[in-house]
């Protein structure tokens, strides 16, 4: 008997309103793991109606009050119960291995921590005005209304609190939606902030069939209730989202693909720089917005970096995760694993060179690979692979080293490694990236900042207070104003 992951609207768990549902299969093995309610157009409005009537108490409670439901949600994250719970959702329906399941825990603490922290930011401002004298300007932070948060498959839970956490501590009201993925483990998100004491119709959960999902989608940002999406996911996805929104005006914080580049000076420490690449490029099979899918080597070493990446490579075990020495599973479906495998076969016809890998897969499952010789203009170093592929070209200069990391449409994460920490700062602005981690991996983000896509194929916008709430200004004028055209 399959588990089955309901709907949850204003408070309450139930089925569809047609018993629609659909199945989720583990990616590695095929098999079915679960089912999930399927949402129809009814189910959609009244979580949007739910949102809309609880929002009217909920953005006048105190920020305080928000942040001690969440501090609730930590703890009860913290138990063993939630340990658990999480890390087995997430291997059945992703394939996760035992690395991925953990920081999947761990990361869903962290998500809540940095939402609390925001708390402190909802404040307003107080001065005098410099139109009207005698007048005096007040700004508030206000909530924004009914936010629809969508969230992706690869870090379930994690991602799902942040979609609806950062909306929620505002004082805005939230209608997320999971991906037919993962919608068991999308659930514990919402599961535990309800068993912290949010009220209900603030946080609603739908999942949606994947043939329904296009429709719904657009119905809901098109519901006059609706005053922002956000959306964690590819940028062919997200294109289409912003497309919808436009059609209303209505804003977006759209956190899309990477295409992350670590640039290695010739004075770096290699063996540093090795691990980091092949961590930040391996890590959950390179299913990650921050993996590393581009090496920009310096001349000198290239040669040595390469042989040090090739030997961890060698090392890492693929296949089953429920094998303990597993480091990485299968990629989520066997059209994705074929797609990574057909643009690196694309990129060898083209001229590149695979020095580490089979160019094959079985079913969704692709072992590590590392392809030299890529350069722009290649599928290969244009697109988001998503996959445990480590692309690789040399640079004789610093700035071709730059260039080279900037030609790409993607902006979200960086990565430069260089002994020479003075000169690394001043080469680091040159990236175009939201993040440069300075001897580091590019897989890193800082909690209250979050990931920062600087537009293209990244996104944009940013899961904090500035995004999802109003300033608003309210200007209280002194009695016995002038007006010239009445005197």
């Amino acid at each position: 008997m399959t588990a089955f992951t309901p709907l949850f609207i204003n408070g309450a768990s139930t089925a569809a309103s047609d018993g629609g549902t659909f199945e989720v299969r583990n990616s590695y093995t095929g098999k079915v793991v679960g089912t999930a309610a399927s949402a129809t157009s009814a189910d959609c409005k009244a979580a949007i109606e739910a949102a809309g009537k609880a929002l009217r108490k909920w953005e006048e409670t105190r920020p305080t009050d928000r942040g001690r439901i969440f501090q609730k949600a930590i703890d009860l994250l913290q138990t063993d119960e939630y340990k658990q719970k999480i890390q087995q959702a997430v291997r059945e329906e992703i394939s996760a291995a035992e690395d991925w399941s953990y920081f999947s825990w761990v990361a869903s603490i962290n998500t809540l921590r940095g939402a609390v922290n925001m708390v402190a930011q909802l404040k307003g401002d107080m001065y005098l005005s410099e139109a009207v004298p005698g007048a005096t300007v007040f700004t508030q932070r206000r909530p924004m209304g009914v936010i629809f948060a969508i969230g992706p498959w690869n870090a379930p839970v994690t991602l799902a609190l942040r979609a609806v956490a950062a909306p929620i501590i505002c004082g805005n009201t939230v209608v997320f939606k999971g991906s037919e993925f993962s919608p068991s483990s999308q659930a514990i998100a919402v599961e535990v902030l309800a068993e912290a004491g949010l009220p209900p119709g603030v946080v609603n959960f739908i999942s949606v069939s994947r043939e329904n999902a296009p429709a719904l989608t657009a119905e809901i940002i098109g519901h006059p209730l609706v005053r922002k999406i956000n959306f964690t996911g590819s940028d062919r996805v997200g294109r289409i989202i912003a497309t919808e929104a436009a059609k209303y005006l209505k804003p977006c914080v759209l956190e899309l693909g990477g295409k992350a580049p670590t640039i290695v000076l010739d004075d770096a420490d290699l063996t540093e720089a090795a691990k980091a690449i092949v961590h930040g490029a391996l890590t959950f099979s390179g299913q990650v917005c921050m993996s590393t899918e581009r090496v920009i080597a310096q001349s000198g070493i290239a040669q040595d970096l390469l042989s040090r990446i090739r030997e961890l490579c060698e090392k890492m075990k693929a296949g089953d995760p429920s094998d303990p020495a597993v480091k990485f599973s299968a990629l989520f479906t066997e059209m994705s694993a074929e797609n990574v495998v057909g643009m690196m076969r694309e990129a060898q016809g083209q001229g590149a060179n695979v020095l580490f890998g089979d160019l094959q897969r079985q079913g969704a499952l692709v072992t590590p690979h590392v392809v030299t010789d890529v350069r722009p203009g290649m599928r290969l170093w244009d697109r988001e692979s998503f996959g445990p592929v480590i692309t690789f070209a040399v640079a004789q200069t610093v700035d071709e080293a730059v260039e080279l990391a900037n030609a790409s449409e993607y902006s979200l994460t960086a990565s430069l490694w260089s002994k020479d920490r003075f000169a690394a700062l001043e080469i680091a602005p040159r990236i175009r990236s939201g993040y440069v981690n300075i001897n580091g991996p590019t897989l890193h983000s800082e909690p209250g900042i979050g990931l920062i896509g600087l537009g293209g194929a990244s996104g944009y916008g940013r899961f904090d207070v500035e995004a999802f709430t109003d300033k608003r200004a309210f200007i209280v004028h002194s009695s016995g104003r002038k007006y010239p055209f009445l005197n």
